[in-house]
């Protein structure tokens, strides 16, 4: 719009404007992307950025006698990213764009009218460049060359790299995006895009002035409910810039990035595209709302939406909450939300019997009025919960650091909009003790009491405690376990706020079928056909797995420990894999799907993984699976194994047996880490003398000492890496480190990679090397030299970390005296087929 203090120039306007229109020897330049004062642009007419990214030119939209001026890709015409005059159109082709005596930028009419205007102010010299950005600048004229104005400061309906969204806290000037009308129609649409300042940071849609969509907070890495910006961190640096100046959104295309921008379109989805060169054509990377669950609030006040929960209407109430109006949600209106069951106990302020259940997997709830303190630790931020009666939730507010993050969020208000997430977060939900789901502690006997009973009545208590502790009682227990919980199915909701946790010894099961799902032995029984050899899909030292069809999960492998090796140390593998996978929700860890204890049937169940174990497409004979996993998606499934493993880590859990055998591949050749009867909790002695890990994949230092870190798995890490992109087996060739070593020092990367997966291309083969450096990093003999998996995923995913220089490795290291290899048929889903 223009600015109301230039009056003036409109008598002056009249008059030259029709020089302007019709001159040609003042026109731009076609090819220049400066526009010069005394000089301007009309109808047919562009400004080109120098490397020639973007066109600054008229357009129509394709409303019948509109034209607007606009900024545009130069590879696509109709990617328009900034408009000038969007609610203001021309109306014939006899516009021009001139600068004033005042340094303003304006657009004029044919009948001298200023339609548009920068309203700035600068010196007669002043010039307007078009930047190989898509910005466009307006420069004052004299040495210093300042921007006075820029188009980058006044969003459209795209977000371009270097753009930002957000609020300058010092003068109240916000940025943001608006859709266009319609798709033809450039004016000023219902919905807007932007930065909610409040709290803790988020991106937000809304309608008019209604909220539609969140991203959810930003948690050092990416919005907690869009997940999906980890899988192309490798093309962006994303910015998020929180200072008492300014609290702004933005991000940056790194070298060799194609095109892209984020569009809020004009029906109200927001979009990362990306230009696809081969096919000249923009490629969707994320689109938000992406399901039902991403309409916002859809569940209500402590409602949790689960997008593969259609049958429940993708909605239930977390833990300790009950609907709160049942009718209304049998009528599948969830709105209302949920209420709490038991209330609270505030203790006065003083004590409390509260506690807390993890959710995991999750988009945290609004942050619109949460409070944020980002000094303190995790564990700060539960007593400071615990101790505030108003507190009903926390999580900590950087993730950034690996583990389970550093500072913390607390809220005080209904958690609003919560939904579950692949690779989603972890919040922490408060609820009364009973709430809880913990073993309550026996309540003292009366001292006064045991002294007045009878001999006979003494008599009855010691047979009953001789009854409880006998091995027929004990028995009896079990059986009356799965008789009081017959075969169930629990919704996903119900899972991931079970806080069960592990310890050193073989858990206590009968706690689990009240959080985790049990399945009765017929059930299993007929899922497989009796246990038909037909359906045999792999086979282990301890146990024989099936491919079964068990009502309500569909396909599932169904892996049966064998009856001769029950052993107390099987059993406990056993029992620790059911108690660490009830708690795990992550896109690249298989899934436990329920459990069977019954007789002497020891049972699990898994999702099935269709493309088996990773093993068969990089040492398997078939040549063509082989080059199925080509070079895009060798490196994918690479990070796929890093990012699962520290989430792992970040749980405070070692997996110990990490080789292609225990990682899946889904439909999709997604990679799933399996097998988890041998991982460790931290909180065990990292000591523990019994290996428990394949050889050749085991760390120096647990092989010869026992000593047990995350590093352990880090350098189990780097073996299946070299592994992956070489098609040999470490523990096939004993030199095999020192020769990757050598190979790469000498850079002939080309001698360890597959060579049936074929030449890698000139930039595949820059990630291929980079790979294998951070491979050798990781199988350092020393554990202090080797990186952390959170340093591991920072390093495959952001090209521009830099990597340290490697030291030559160790040959291949056999396990100590006291060790228990296992072989590479170690039971558990790896073999599926």
């Amino acid at each position: 719009m223009w600015s109301k203090n230039e009056p003036h120039l409109q008598s002056l306007l009249l008059i030259v404007v029709p020089f302007l229109l019709v001159s040609t020897a003042s026109a731009a330049n076609p090819v220049s992307d400066i526009l010069d004062k005394g000089r301007n642009i009309t109808d047919g007419e562009t400004l080109v950025s120098a490397g020639g990214s973007f066109t600054l030119g008229f357009f129509p939209p394709g409303v019948l006698g509109k034209r607007y001026l606009g900024i545009w890709f130069s590879v696509d015409e109709d990617a328009i990213c900034w408009v000038a005059n969007r609610d203001h159109p021309l109306t014939d082709a006899r516009g021009a764009l001139v600068i004033s005596d005042t340094g303003s930028l304006l657009l004029i009419d044919s009948s001298g009218q200023v339609v548009w205007s920068s309203n700035t102010t600068g010196t007669a010299s002043t010039t307007v460049q078009l930047l190989e950005s898509g910005n466009l600048v307006s420069r004052d004229g004299n040495a210093s060359g300042a921007i006075t104005w820029q188009s980058f400061d006044h969003p459209s309906n795209t977000l371009l790299p270097g753009m930002k969204i957000g609020k300058n806290l010092w003068t109240g000037e916000e940025w943001y995006l608006t859709s266009w009308r319609s798709a033809d129609d450039p004016a000023t649409g219902n919905f807007r895009y932007i930065t909610d300042t409040e709290g803790v940071p988020q991106n937000v849609m809304l309608d008019g002035g209604k909220r539609i969509y969140r991203t959810g907070p930003w948690n050092g890495l990416w919005f907690s409910g869009v997940t999906e910006m980890g899988t192309y961190s490798d093309m962006f640096i994303y910015r998020l810039t929180s200072s008492p100046s300014e609290i702004t959104y933005g991000y940056v295309a790194k070298a060799g990035t194609p095109f892209s921008r984020l569009v809020l379109t004009d029906d109200g989805l927001f979009r990362r595209l990306v230009w696809d060169t081969s096919s000249r054509a923009w490629k969707i990377f994320f689109q938000g709302p992406r399901d039902i669950c991403d309409q916002y609030g859809r569940c209500g006040a402590f409602g949790l939406c689960n997008a593969s929960a259609p049958s429940t209407s993708f909605c239930s109430c977390v833990r300790g909450f009950s609907p709160a109006s049942p009718m209304q949600w049998k009528m599948r209106d969830t709105s209302n939300g949920c209420r709490r069951n038991v209330t609270l106990d505030c203790g006065n302020g003083i004590s409390t019997t509260d506690g807390f259940v993890v959710m995991q997997g999750v988009k945290l709830p609004d942050t619109h009025n949460a409070s944020v303190d980002a000094s303190i630790t995790l564990e700060e931020c539960r007593t400071r919960c615990l101790a505030n009666c108003s507190c009903l939730a926390y999580a900590p507010l950087d993730l950034k650091g690996g583990g389970t993050g550093t500072g913390c969020i607390i809220w005080r208000e209904d958690l609003m909009d919560l939904r579950l997430v692949d690779g989603g977060q972890s919040l922490y939900l408060r609820l009364a003790k009973t709430e809880l789901g913990e073993p309550q502690p026996p309540k003292s006997f009366p001292t006064g009491i045991v002294i007045g009973v009878t001999v006979p009545l003494v008599i009855i208590i010691l047979a009953l405690v001789a009854f409880w502790f006998s091995p027929w009682r004990r028995r009896w227990s079990r059986e009356r376990i799965l008789v009081d919980n017959p075969p169930r199915v629990l919704d996903n909701a119900s899972r991931v706020v079970d806080n069960v946790a592990p310890d050193s010894h073989p858990p206590n099961l009968a706690l689990l079928t009240t959080s985790f799902p049990a399945v009765g032995l017929p059930a299993v029984v007929q899922a497989t056909g009796n246990f038909s050899e037909a359906n045999i899909i792999g086979k282990g030292g301890f146990s024989v797995i099936y491919k079964g069809e068990l009502d309500g999960y569909g396909t599932v492998a169904v892996k049966r420990l064998k009856q001769d090796s029950l052993s107390e140390k099987v059993k406990g593998d056993y029992a620790r894999e059911i108690v660490l996978m009830s708690r795990f929700t992550h896109a690249n860890l298989v899934k436990l799907l329920c459990y069977c204890q019954e007789k002497a049937e020891c049972i699990l169940v898994y999702e099935f993984m269709r493309n088996r174990s990773l093993n068969l497409y990089i040492f398997g004979e078939d040549s063509s699976l082989r080059s199925l996993l080509n070079w895009a998606q060798r490196v994918k499934i690479i990070r796929g194994i890093a990012v699962g493993l520290e989430w792992l880590h970040g749980e405070g859990v070692i997996h110990r047996d990490l080789k292609p055998g225990n990682i899946l591949l889904n439909d999709t050749l997604e990679p799933k880490i399996a097998d988890f009867g041998t991982a460790k909790p931290l909180i065990e002695d990292p000591t523990n003398q019994t290996l428990v890990q394949t050889a050749g994949y085991v760390a120096p230092e647990y092989a010869g000492e026992g000593t047990l870190t995350y590093k352990c798995d880090a350098y189990s890490f780097g073996v299946v890496l070299l592994e992956i992109l070489g098609g040999k087996r470490k523990k096939d060739e004993p030199t095999f480190l020192p020769q990757v070593w050598e190979s790469w020092k000498q850079c002939e990367i080309g001698e360890l990679l597959d060579p049936q997966v074929g030449e890698p291309e000139a930039e595949a083969f820059s990630v291929l090397a980079r790979c294998i450096h951070i491979g050798l990093l990781c199988v350092q003999h020393l554990p202090e030299q080797r990186p952390a998996m959170p340093e591991v995923v920072a390093m495959l995913t952001n090209t521009g970390v830099q990597l340290p220089m490697p030291s030559k490795p160790t040959a291949n290291i056999g396990a100590g005296l006291q060790a228990q290899p296992i072989s590479d048929d170690t039971p558990g889903p790896s073999r599926t087929r």
